[in-house]
């Protein structure tokens, strides 16, 4: 079957998305801060704001892609984890959609880890 869509080009504008959330938290660290279930809110809103514009950056130009989609998956799932599965629980409206949306760029994550280039062992010898 022929590409009709070069993979690179969702790659990019999934990874766009991240750089946009991580902006995002940058600019909202206080409005966001209440959703944050440990000490110190807005130092973690600020924190994963640069984890998500790194992993988005670090998606798009294919460095570090690999442990990029894998360590964006990780923090996608510490979201579900301890917000959105609370939330669920305590039925906030928000929750179920949340929860989904997280899953599926989760999943997003873990394929272009999966199908980034691996980085090549160069041995001094």
């Amino acid at each position: 079957m022929k590409i009709l869509i070069p993979t690179k080009l969702p790659i990019v504008l999934y990874a766009m998305v991240f750089v946009y959330y991580g902006v995002n938290h940058l600019a909202s660290g206080e409005r966001l801060a209440p959703v944050v279930p440990v000490p110190g809110g807005v130092f973690w809103v600020y924190f994963t704001g640069i984890c998500m514009i790194a992993a988005g950056v670090a998606i798009i130009f294919g460095k570090p892609a690999r442990i990029a989609g894998y360590l964006l998956a990780l923090l996608l799932l510490v979201y579900i984890a301890t917000i959105h599965l609370p939330g669920l629980i305590k039925g906030r409206l928000d929750a179920p959609g949340n929860l989904l949306k997280d899953l599926g760029l989760m999943a997003g994550a873990i394929i272009i880890a999966n199908i980034a280039p691996e980085k090549k062992n160069r041995a001094v010898t």
